[in-house]
């Protein structure tokens, strides 16, 4: 497909490719967040969750930076 387009359209070839794989596959996966034992109305989003346990966290750019590690981290 190569560089230069958007995010969505890499998210939705990598999980079409992943579930002709025969691989579990879900896209924008809510993570709460709870804050002092209240969940929060705000929250983190998964790109793809495989068999549920591993994480794309997909990014169109031309080089990561720093918190790029740091977003995946929190998730």
């Amino acid at each position: 497909m190569g560089p230069g387009l958007l995010e969505s359209v890499y998210e939705a070839a990598l999980t079409h490719d992943l579930r002709k794989a025969g691989l579990e596959v879900e896209t924008q996966v809510p993570i709460p967040v709870i804050y002092d034992g209240v969940k929060l109305a705000i929250g983190f989003r998964l790109d793809v969750l495989v068999e549920n346990k591993v994480i794309f966290e997909l990014k169109s750019r031309e080089t990561l930076s720093p918190i790029h590690a740091k977003q995946l981290l929190n998730h």
